[in-house]
């Protein structure tokens, strides 16, 4: 099990890291959707939303796979995470995503307290009832046999092409299907053994393969057979045409989330975002985004900054990690902070003349010796050495947290409406050495008269949004990365 602190990049909730010596270089979906986890069949704690509420945040438990959950140029993408984003958005916490490396194990994830909800889309069975509440159905869908046509299929006869795939749920009499052990889909081929009188095989799976991943092994001849849900398969064969999905094997099911069964003002609440949600045109948008954007599905798998094909971030990753060495930083730190500045566009420039990767100005380009802004390794060379310089200035700040936010929020808005804000800070009885719910409290309050029109502050306003902001996101995204890619 992994867990991940995720805050929406569209809502800036305040909260508190815990990060310590990881940020130091020294130092989908499915009804694919399984949870078996026999050993737990109830809940054994007592955590409803009253608790959350009062924590202040909700534990989803989710995977990883190219629908639910994963990261694509720098940016952390999925339909359970955007769903969720919204989900705590409207419930006012902060989001904590476990991710769970086995999919079977969610439920008896969810019934020990490893979060909160289950949030990764599984289909509403009788078995799994016993175990959990689902909550109202989030979309349909129906499984599918996921088979492969013939390697000259473009080029036979349509009947040639027709004789050579099974052409209905009969056809698998006495073949092997292979698919997750305890998977609905499973479920599904006992069940389908049972109402046809023989025996169709089965080949169990790990419960740490995702659904797109096996159907990668049908392409490449690894396996014969699969079943998935329709909308999943219909977007991998939209990428891999070699595959044939036409074969229904269920009718219509209902996919949705779940909760303890000792949590009915969690579910009652889920229930009623998901009705409203489901009225507003955000919801399609995101559910169309991950199941029938071919074009960006083709486009995800076929870059190398797609998380689920390789270990980067960007294009420049070589280039900071390098360069970062000096600054002390975990490099995956430094490539939020690039992609916040310009999403690792090099040739990004503002409206007040920020230029490059790292948005260097250009006073500021000619001091550090940069001479082109626009080339990404005298512009990652320059932007850390900057990153480096503002450090050296808080050296007073013990705890190395507090100090990189202190760092970062100078690189946005400047050092001196930082030193602002710790002299405003320390005059309104709070840590000027703390960032989190201290200094960045005041720097939010530079963009008021009443601040700073204050005798100590020297160089006025400051738009202290930005800052404050600025922080958070790029924290929240190196939680993602941290996820991802290793150091």
């Amino acid at each position: 099990m992994e867990t991940l602190k995720s805050f929406p990049l569209t809502s800036y909730t305040s909260y508190v890291v815990g990060l310590t010596l990881l940020l130091l270089t020294g130092c989908g979906q499915e009804s694919e959707q399984q949870a078996a986890g026999a050993e737990v069949t109830g809940p054994s704690i007592e955590r409803d939303l009253a608790d959350i509420k009062k924590e202040g945040t909700l534990r989803a438990l989710t995977v990883y796979s190219g629908t639910t959950y994963f990261l694509y140029r720098g940016l952390p993408m999925g339909y359970e995470f955007e769903m969720l984003e919204r989900f705590a958005d409207y419930l006012d916490v902060e989001l904590e995503l476990v991710v769970a490396k086995d999919v079977n194990k969610l439920i008896a994830m969810l019934n020990r307290g490893e979060g909160d909800i289950l949030a990764h889309g599984m289909a509403i069975t009788s078995n799994r009832k016993q175990k959990i509440s689902f909550t109202d159905y989030l979309y349909l869908t129906k499984q599918v046999l996921i088979q492969k046509k013939p390697d000259n299929w473009r080029s036979i006869r349509w009947n040639v092409l027709e004789d050579s795939l099974i052409q209905n749920a009969i056809g698998l009499l006495g073949d092997t299907v292979s698919v997750r052990k305890n998977s609905s889909y499973r479920e599904r081929i006992a069940n389908l053994s049972e109402e046809l009188g023989d025996t169709i095989h089965v080949k169990e799976l790990s419960g740490e393969m995702a659904t797109d991943e096996i159907i990668k092994k049908v392409v490449e001849g690894e396996i014969e057979y699969t079943i998935a849900d329709d909308n999943i398969a219909g977007i991998m064969a939209s990428y891999y045409p070699i595959l044939d999905i036409d074969v229904p094997v269920s009718f219509s099911q209902r996919i949705a989330w779940g909760t303890r069964k000792n949590s009915p003002d969690l579910l009652q609440a889920t229930n009623a975002w998901i009705k409203n949600f489901k009225k507003e045109v955000d919801y399609n948008v995101i559910f169309n985004k991950y199941f029938k954007n071919t074009k960006d599905f083709r486009r995800r798998v076929k870059s190398e900054f797609y998380s689920l094909n390789t270990q980067e971030i960007s294009p420049y990753d070589e280039l900071i990690k390098a360069h970062s060495a000096p600054l002390g930083w975990d490099w995956r730190l430094v490539a939020s902070l690039i992609y916040q500045e310009s999403r690792f566009d090099p040739k990004n420039s503002s409206w007040a003349s920020a230029e490059g990767l790292m948005q260097l100005m250009p006073a500021t380009a000619k001091e550090l010796g940069v001479t082109n802004r626009m080339d990404p390794e005298e512009n990652i060379r320059g932007g850390i050495r900057h990153l480096k310089e503002l450090n050296e200035k808080f050296e007073n700040v013990q705890d190395s947290i507090q100090r990189i936010k202190l760092t970062m929020a100078s690189y946005n808005c400047g050092y001196y409406h930082v030193r602002d804000a710790q002299k405003l800070a320390e005059k309104r009885n709070l840590n000027p050495l703390v960032w989190d719910d201290h200094v960045e409290n005041i720097i939010l309050k530079l963009s008021s008269p009443e601040y700073y029109n204050d005798p100590v502050v020297k160089y006025g306003y400051v738009r202290g949004i930005e800052p404050y902001n600025y922080v958070k996101q790029i924290f929240e995204r190196y939680r993602h990365y941290t996820q991802f890619i290793e150091r």
